[in-house]
């Protein structure tokens, strides 16, 4: 069975950098540091597309892991999904939503969509520890954008040219 992550986090920053932000290969490798993680194959800098994949090797749950995801929507400014190609899950789907507010803000909702694999073992293991743990990588993600969009840093990630 699977599981709903859902998370919201309004940002003081325009749609479209906010989206860029999200997208982008070298926040998310500041965003997961203490994991080791690292992109191996596929996109490994830079903003991520439409059809292309990333691989992550990362030391989650006490080994390294590797994860690859492909973009399979997108809607710029307002939208893009990710979804597992290979890794530990059964099932594992992002889907990214940004929506222009008041201000120049911009309200930024994550839906994950997680599914353990193993069985009953693993519906378990899902229910009592992993959903949090994985909530808890993109919170202090989505901390990490919200910091990079609201203070300008944002520069130092996402340069004019690569903005589609």
């Amino acid at each position: 069975m699977a599981e709903l992550i859902k998370l919201t986090t309004c940002i003081d920053a325009p749609v479209k950098i906010v989206f860029d932000l999200s997208r982008s290969i070298d926040l998310h490798k500041l965003s997961t540091q203490h994991t080791d993680e690292e992109a191996v194959d596929g996109v490994t800098a830079g903003l991520i597309r439409m059809g292309e994949t990333v691989t992550w090797k990362a030391k989650h749950l006490f080994r390294y892991r590797f994860f690859t995801s492909k973009i399979t929507g997108y809607e710029s400014p307002v939208y893009f999904r990710d979804e597992m190609q290979e890794g530990d899950f059964k099932r594992f789907s992002h889907e990214h939503f940004f929506e222009e507010h008041a201000q120049g803000k911009t309200l930024m909702t994550d839906k994950v969509l997680l599914e353990a694999p193993y069985g009953i073992s693993g519906r378990i293991a899902l229910k009592l520890f992993l959903k949090n743990y994985i909530k808890k990588l993109l919170v202090k993600r989505n901390l990490l954008i919200k910091e990079y969009a609201e203070t300008g840093k944002w520069k130092s990630i996402i340069s004019t040219h690569e903005q589609q």
